[in-house]
């Protein structure tokens, strides 16, 4: 047991101590916050971009007028005494960036209408003048029928059920979006742990391979015990950045007023700021939404299911680095097999989070080789305790199984050179008798 300590302590500390390693683990949150930053700073900044739209109206349909949609600051202006052919050729000379052409059409099947442009229009600006030419219609057809075009509005109805959660004499409200975003960020970042630290286990056996260091720590320590010892160190690793990083993003966050002094005026001041409310209120909703999720359960399984699934992969990662010697191609094509399952787990996960009691959903969240990712998707949506335990026992044993069954694969091919190895070789060391 002290020989496993002494690679978990050569493993971690030859890792953290690099450059590479202490410039990722600071430069990662802080570029994250700053796109977030970023993000916020241009959302509530105006652009000064506002597109001006020539408008020829043989169909009447606009009466003269342009209602423009919420937040759209395109201007329009009606030209008279001309036709489409005469002026395609001068809107852009008369300052316009685009031209709108409607011909006298049937209201019923409008066709014809025609948006002139020196180039490829963006999607954005295509919607935006779609949607004021189908609200010009609507309110045609609303007067061609006889209905009072506001007195539509109001009987228009557009419900928001709320749903609340009764937790004996108490109730908390629930928001699915928050449920659904909390559940595909957690599970999404298990799978990319899997992946990189996984592979990172690889290349660490690998390299102690193919440099011919493998030989000497074997004299002095048994191949299981510098496997298990590997991939402990490596997974400490991943614990240690994952803290800094939410530590470091918490702190970011907490001084960036600070650090962008300007964003509350920016805010404030944008053309934007009659919407402040409604952030507002969306930010109270997204707070109340993850108030009602059960935290302490969500972060105690990430922390269980990362290092659940993370020993169990980098025990099959560490049994291909050890049959490859220097040919890449070779690793890429005997880690693919054992990749199949995270990719396939994701896949799961995308429908656990939208059918989070489906029989695909519960079986993916208790088979250890998907449970990692799918349980963390299924999380959010109050899994029976039974399922939980169900699964938390059987990652643990799968463990345990795959790290034996491995550790043959490893003993045999650690010292293995020149020749290559296939998946039907390997299966025959972990499954012989000695």
């Amino acid at each position: 047991m002290n020989k496993i300590g002494l690679v978990i302590q050569r493993e971690y500390l030859s890792r953290v101590k690099k450059k590479s390693f202490l410039l990722t683990t600071i430069l990662v949150p802080i570029i994250i916050i700053g796109f977030y930053a970023a993000i916020i700073a241009i959302s509530v900044t105006d652009s000064g971009d506002k597109s001006k739209v020539a408008v020829i109206d043989e169909s009447g349909i606009f009466n003269g007028k342009v209602v423009n949609q919420k937040n759209d600051p395109t201007e329009y202006v009606f030209i008279q005494n001309e036709t489409e052919q005469s002026y395609k050729s001068k809107y852009k000379s008369k300052g316009f960036d685009y031209f709108l052409y409607l011909p006298k059409i049937n209201i019923e099947q409008p066709k014809g209408i025609k948006l002139h442009s020196p180039s490829t229009i963006s999607i954005g600006v295509k919607n935006k003048i779609e949607n004021a030419v189908d609200a010009a219609i609507e309110d045609k057809r609303l007067q061609a029928a006889n209905i009072d075009a506001e007195r539509y509005k109001k009987i228009n109805s557009n419900v928001s059920i709320e749903n609340t959660i009764d937790t004996g004499d108490k109730e908390k409200k629930s928001v699915a979006g928050v449920a659904y975003a909390v559940s595909f960020a957690c599970g999404i970042l298990i799978y990319m742990i899997l992946l990189i630290y996984g592979t990172m286990v690889m290349r660490g056996v690998m390299e102690e391979k193919t440099s011919r260091i493998a030989e000497v720590i074997i004299s002095s320590v048994k191949p299981f015990q510098l496997m298990l010892g590997k991939i402990i160190g490596i997974g400490a690793v991943g614990v240690t950045q994952f803290f800094i990083w939410i530590v470091l993003m918490l702190l970011l966050q907490a001084v960036l007023p600070a650090i962008f002094p300007t964003l509350s005026q920016q805010v404030v001041q944008s053309p934007e700021a009659g919407n402040i409310a409604g952030s507002q209120n969306m930010f109270a909703t997204v707070t109340e939404g993850l108030r009602s999720l059960p935290v302490g359960l969500i972060l105690f399984c990430f922390l269980f299911y990362f290092i659940g699934g993370y020993l169990l992969y980098a025990s099959m990662f560490a049994a291909i680095g050890s049959v490859v010697s220097e040919d890449q191609q070779e690793a890429q094509q005997l880690v693919f097999p054992v990749m199949m399952p995270i990719i396939l787990a994701f896949v799961i996960m995308v429908r656990a989070i939208a059918e989070p009691n489906s029989s695909l959903a519960i079986f993916g969240s208790l088979f250890p080789l998907t449970s990692p990712i799918v349980m963390m998707g299924r999380i959010t949506y109050d899994v029976p305790i039974w399922q939980l335990i169900t699964s938390m026992v059987l990652l643990v044993l799968g463990f345990i199984f795959f790290t034996w069954l491995t550790a043959k694969i490893y003993r045999t091919g650690i010292l293995l050179y020149g020749k290559r190895i296939t998946w039907k070789e390997m299966i025959k060391w972990a499954f012989r008798s000695s």
